[in-house]
């Protein structure tokens, strides 16, 4: 009963103390033509990245690749993608990785065995020693609920292997929202990891085409503030379900924000300089944990070959920036380092845990 009081004491002080500060980290396009040298970042902004998207092999289902593209070896010797990560910790940068996206196969997609996905996952973390990664997961795959299962399990079983080896991996989820919030296959994958027993570092909303989700006159930076108000509510909500009661203050650290930059992929949503500085001050006056944006290689005006028709560009935003860059709007007073981003424990599943 002692030791059941002292563990119960030390995780009550981590669940209201041990978060780490806000982070910014921009998501950069490995396979994205022209290559982008995150490696040598001009800006603050820049040192914190998240490299995007690591998915199943055409035809190796439990083989993780940059893109469905590269493997991890043929990316450093095709894409100089080690040496770049090397030379960006050296100037204090630091990585996460993301797996899925929207256009390959995430890895709990294709493949079936528990183990040989962890696997999977582990491989990637080991290569890159990395503590942080992002399961961006949309489309089709969302709604894949065997899929989000073997998920779960297998992150499950990555943490408490970590754990045992005395390290430690913050999982974010990446999820599609609309003005009203979470999806309902996106509150089955939170309710999922959370069921399961997996310690979520957060929920990162992807506030972007909202398509008809946006009332009429709404601007992009209004749809966005109300869609993180309504995912901070039901993320509350879901934590509640599984038994772990939290303030509205830690909820809202646990979630993060991703705009896409500039023109957006539905044709009348462009999220310009403004939202940024906009967004930038509501994070900051709610306490959101996280903000990042699609993406870095995006973050540059469109030089004069660029079309007048509203499409989206892998290599510039599609607005006018000036001297402007979205990142240093987004990032202003977010002063977490991504490398230390999951040195600290965040509150687990504890049927008798209750914050004040």
């Amino acid at each position: 009963m002692v030791g059941a009081f002292i563990g119960y004491q030390w995780w009550m002080s981590s669940a209201k103390t041990g978060f780490t500060q806000p982070w910014f980290a921009g998501y950069v396009d490995v396979t994205a033509t022209p290559t982008f040298d995150f490696g040598s970042p001009t800006t603050k902004a820049g040192r914190n990245v998240l490299l995007s998207f690591i998915v199943s092999a055409p035809h190796g289902p439990c083989t993780p690749t940059w893109g469905s593209a590269f493997t991890l070896n043929q990316a450093s010797a095709s894409l100089d993608l080690d040496r770049k990560i090397a030379r960006l910790e050296q100037q204090g940068g630091g990585i996460a990785v993301s797996f899925g996206g929207r256009m390959h196969d995430e890895l709990a997609t294709t493949c079936t065995d528990v183990d040989k996905l962890a696997a999977a996952y582990a491989n990637v973390i080991d290569r890159y020693d990395i503590s942080t990664i992002d399961l961006d997961v949309e489309g089709t795959k969302l709604s894949d609920r065997a899929a989000g299962q073997r998920r779960a399990d297998a992150i499950r079983k990555l943490q408490l292997d970590r754990k045992a080896s005395g390290k430690s991996l913050a999982i974010w989820l990446t999820l599609p929202v609309s003005p009203n919030g979470l999806t309902e296959n996106g509150r089955a994958a939170v309710d999922e990891m959370l069921r399961t027993g997996v310690d979520l570092a957060g929920i990162n909303a992807m506030t972007m085409d909202y398509g008809s989700g946006r009332a009429d006159g709404q601007s992009m930076l209004e749809a966005t503030t109300v869609a993180l108000t309504a995912t901070q509510r039901e993320l509350k909500i879901l934590y509640s379900r599984a038994s772990t009661e939290l303030s509205s203050a830690t909820v809202w650290s646990k979630l993060g924000a991703t705009p896409m930059i500039g023109q957006n992929d539905v044709p009348d949503e462009v999220f310009g300089l403004d939202a940024a500085e906009g967004l930038n001050e509501f994070v900051r006056s709610h306490g959101i944990g996280r903000v990042s944006m699609w993406s870095l290689n995006r973050d540059i005006t469109c030089g004069p070959n660029y079309s007048d028709v509203k499409h989206v560009s892998a290599a510039c935003s599609g607005v006018s920036q000036g001297d402007r860059e979205f990142a240093d709007l987004l990032a202003a007073g977010m002063a977490g380092r991504l490398s230390l981003a999951a040195d600290v424990v965040t509150p687990r599943r504890l049927s008798t845990a209750r914050e004040d």
